[in-house]
């Protein structure tokens, strides 16, 4: 059998690790490739599914024309918390924001950040 691929869409991995979820209650256990991704993600991941959700609709209303889905689901994957972070996310992409919608993303960002503990 050779599988096909239906369509392309960016995640986040938030997304992705509700998904694997989804296998393995499916099928009883992962593959070797799925279970060492969801190990990272158990490992990295730094915001809940439905926290990111919320996230994502938030950016989205930020309106920034240049933004694009995949942009958004890499800043829910990092949480940057400057605006320096976010541009050096962003610096892999071919897409420059002014400081100021810099400082919005990570405005908007920082409600979702977990507290740090003193």
């Amino acid at each position: 059998m050779n599988p096909q691929m239906i369509n392309e869409e960016p995640i986040n991995m938030a997304t992705l690790k509700s998904e694997l979820d989804k296998i393995k209650k499916r099928d009883g256990e992962l593959n070797f490739r799925a279970a060492k991704t969801e190990d990272y993600l158990n490992q990295n991941l730094q915001i809940k599914k439905k926290a990111s959700e919320e996230l994502y609709k938030k950016l989205e209303k930020l309106d920034i024309t240049r933004i694009k889905e995949q942009h958004i689901h890499k800043i829910i994957d990092v949480m940057p918390a400057t605006p320096e972070e976010l541009k050096s996310i962003l610096t892999a992409y071919t897409i420059s924001l002014t400081q100021e919608n810099l400082k919005k993303i990570v405005g908007a960002v920082e409600e979702f950040l977990p507290t740090k503990k003193k």
